[in-house]
């Protein structure tokens, strides 16, 4: 799984932090169906946010799912329903088509984990390029990790899911279980 944060769901080209115009802060999410369904991610997403379309300040910060065909569209009408009849509530989420997505400054990638200056750096020295890094299922996990989303332990469970060879997987075993987190 790969994740980026950027801005989309607007009209603006090129937006910025500072001048988004009218889209919305938003997660890309690349991830591999045979192992997480659409639906499973729109469960996490729901269990993990209050939806309020005017409750975090604006279109800036809004509940946004946008789908990239129309059976994810389908497949977000029929979570969403299905978590409003079990609340009793409205998800003010604003469900729309994908149009573009324009990746965020540097300093928004991975906001977490650069907060673990040490930790950061440790396990960028694993990649070939900071891009890399980025883009990888381990910067999106330990970035999670960081927000208390999850264990060290199911870390090291999972990091056999990940893709890396045998020497590559024992080499981040063993940075993230030295580090201070």
């Amino acid at each position: 799984m790969q994740t980026r944060v950027g801005y989309a769901g607007g009209t603006k080209n090129n937006p910025t932090y500072r001048q988004m115009g009218d889209h919305t802060e938003t997660v890309e999410l690349d991830f591999d169906p045979t192992l997480v369904s659409f639906e499973q991610l729109l469960d996490v997403f729901w269990s993990h946010h209050r939806p309020r379309k005017d409750g975090y300040g604006g279109r800036q910060y809004m509940s946004l799912v946008l789908y990239r065909n129309e059976k994810q569209k389908d497949q977000a009408t029929i979570v969403k329903n299905r978590i409003e009849k079990r609340l009793k509530t409205e998800l003010e989420t604003e469900l729309k088509p994908f149009e573009h997505f324009f990746l965020a400054e540097e300093k928004h990638q991975k906001y977490y984990l650069k907060r673990y200056k040490q930790a950061y750096e440790s396990v960028l020295q694993l990649f070939q390029s900071h891009d890399a890094f980025v883009k990888s299922t381990i910067a999106a996990r330990l970035n999670g990790f960081v927000r208390e989303f999850g264990t060290l332990g199911e870390l090291n469970e999972e990091i056999h899911y990940w893709g890396l060879d045998d020497h590559d997987t024992g080499l981040l075993k063993e940075t993230i279980n030295k580090l201070k987190w």
